[in-house]
């Protein structure tokens, strides 16, 4: 579920990482791979049993997060009202519906699995070629020190997991990042988005088992282990897409829809790798849209704490119809004076984030005990970043909110102490308070 991506920034990578990027720009397969694929046949072309997998840039912003909720009693999956009508009389899908309907395929594909007796943790996989089972190991290991070097939080958390889990969660993580610094990296204004189209066509190679590099290989080993399917993957690509070509939205429904391919998918990524406890009663649905609505209220928490640093970049991911309904407009956004008008402003699309983490919280409790600890940490620790705003009077175009080392440290263990609440249990209590 949850990999709370945290930021990276790896000068020592700088150097090697241009190769890479070069690769995915020009869409030249051997620039920044040669060290990879060694060998050659007869005539000349690369020979992908005797390759070799070197590392890549990872370096950049990134912005991604997730996990749990149960959308039965919740009003932010209106699916019932997602059908609109056009001006034309044509019926047009919500942002909502289109993601659920992502949510839905996802949920059915890990109850197919778990319905043929097929153990999570332990999926048939094809016998490996000789020697490529140190070289996995390596990738993991790879995947496993860029965690552990800027999501250190996060990585202390996933100690916790299944070695299995732990390696899976890593490389995932570590793909998340890699597409992330396309747009957001120092390179960002030379990639396009044919380069982008590109790099989607990489993703389906990984699935096919045919991985570019030693961090590909670790996320193709991973999707060959669990019932992972590429939609969230290449919806995260959609994503970037956007901020290629938008740096504005009209409304709640087109920045949710953002949202969702940026940081909500990492949720529908994860939750297989997580695992679902087996005394859970919670349905399978349920368990993936809370996965969905925690990387909502993460992505929404980033960009109420980023206004400023977007704003710099001549981005504002704030819905315009709520802007003016404030009375605010861009240049209000652009100047970066607090004003009466912007804290009431402020006030709703917070309060809206955090109904979103408590949307997540039940969720959470559903999912595999060793799992439950980091997200239960990324939870505790993403919903505090919107009491330091509140704490900067709301002044997030000159003031960075963050948590302190301490506060960080006292949300530990209540992290800990609500991973061992059991699966269910935290439902049926907020029922008995309704």
């Amino acid at each position: 579920m949850e990999t709370l991506l945290l930021r990276m920034v790896s000068p020592a990578d700088a150097r090697v990482g241009l190769g890479f990027l070069e690769a995915v720009r020009e869409g030249d397969r051997s620039q920044g791979k040669v060290p990879m694929f060694p060998a050659m046949n007869h005539d000349g072309e690369i020979q992908r049993r005797n390759r070799r997998w070197s590392l890549r840039s990872l370096y950049a912003d990134s912005k991604y997060a997730c996990v749990g909720f149960e959308p039965e009693k919740s009003s932010l999956f209106p699916c019932a009202a997602s059908l609109l009508t056009s001006a034309g009389g044509e019926i047009v899908v919500s942002s909502e519906q289109k993601v659920y309907d992502v949510v839905l395929k996802q949920a059915a594909l890990v109850k197919r699995q778990l319905s043929l007796n097929i153990a999570v943790d332990a999926k048939k996989q094809d016998t490996p070629l000789p020697g490529s089972l140190g070289l996995l190991e390596d990738a993991y290991d790879r995947c496993g020190e860029v965690c552990a070097e800027y999501a250190k939080t996060f990585y202390l958390g996933t100690l916790l997991m299944t070695p299995e889990r732990r390696k899976a969660i890593w490389a995932i993580y570590v793909w998340c990042r890699r597409t992330d610094e396309l747009v957001d990296g120092p390179n960002a204004s030379q990639i396009t988005p044919t380069a982008l189209d590109r790099w989607e066509s990489r993703l389906e190679d990984v699935f096919s088992g045919q991985p570019y590099d030693m961090l590909d290989a670790a996320l193709s080993d991973t999707v060959r282990k669990y019932p992972v399917d590429i939609q969230p993957f290449r919806d995260m690509i959609e994503g970037m897409r956007l901020d290629l070509k938008k740096s504005r939205y009209k409304n709640f429904s087109e920045l949710y829809l953002y949202c969702y391919y940026v940081a909500g998918t990492v949720g529908l990524m994860s939750v297989p790798v997580m695992g679902i406890a087996q005394e859970s009663k919670a349905t399978t649905e349920s368990v993936y849209s809370a996965a969905l609505a925690l990387g909502i209220a993460n992505q929404l928490t980033n960009i109420l704490r980023d206004v400023g640093e977007d704003a710099s970049r001549g981005r504002i991911y704030l819905p315009q119809d709520e802007l003016a309904q404030a009375g605010l407009s861009d240049e209000d956004i652009f100047n970066g004076k607090v004003t009466d008008k912007w804290r009431s402003f402020m006030k709703d699309q917070i309060k809206r984030a955090r109904v979103f983490f408590q949307e997540a919280e039940i969720g959470v409790t559903e999912l595999n005990q060793a799992s439950r600890w980091p997200v239960w940490a990324s939870l505790e620790l993403y919903r505090r970043i919107l009491d330091e705003i509140e704490a900067n009077d709301y002044n997030n175009f000159t003031k960075r909110a963050y948590v302190s080392k301490a506060k960080k440290f006292m949300a530990l263990p209540i992290a800990y102490g609500r991973s061992l609440v059991r699966p269910s249990s935290l439902r049926q209590s907020n029922l008995v308070k309704a």
